[in-house]
């Protein structure tokens, strides 16, 4: 009787080491998951800003190039910022379909991209 009581000690103790390291699994491939989608958001914000960048200092020669054209340099900037607008608007019509649904499937993607890696 005394051999089956250890058994059973014996038993739930593996257990109790099973579960442990099935936790620490999962705590260390959701730390991966975490960051690499941590990783790739830096870097796209890195080049976004880089981008954003550029559309600026382009907005600002195209405004200067057309406020010369026009004789007045304000007219360029007008002219300019109504471009801005008139992009915004699309952007803001279309934000479903041109950023909302891609950052979703990125996401998705690069959470179940370790799993497929794995079977």
């Amino acid at each position: 009787m005394e051999k089956v009581f250890h058994k059973a000690e014996e038993l739930a103790g593996n257990i109790k080491d099973y579960v442990n390291i099935r936790l620490d699994a999962a705590k260390l491939q959701a730390a991966e998951k975490a960051s690499a989608i941590i990783a790739n958001l830096a870097g796209r914000l890195i080049a976004a800003f880089i981008f954003l960048l550029f559309i600026i200092f382009a907005g600002i020669a195209l405004a200067l190039g057309l406020g010369e054209w026009f004789g007045r340099i304000w007219a360029g900037f007008i002219v300019v910022s109504f471009l801005y607008l008139a992009l915004g608007i699309i952007i803001w019509n279309m934000r479903r379909r041109i950023i909302q649904l891609p950052v979703m499937n990125a996401l998705i993607t690069q959470l179940f991209a370790a799993e497929d890696e794995e079977d």
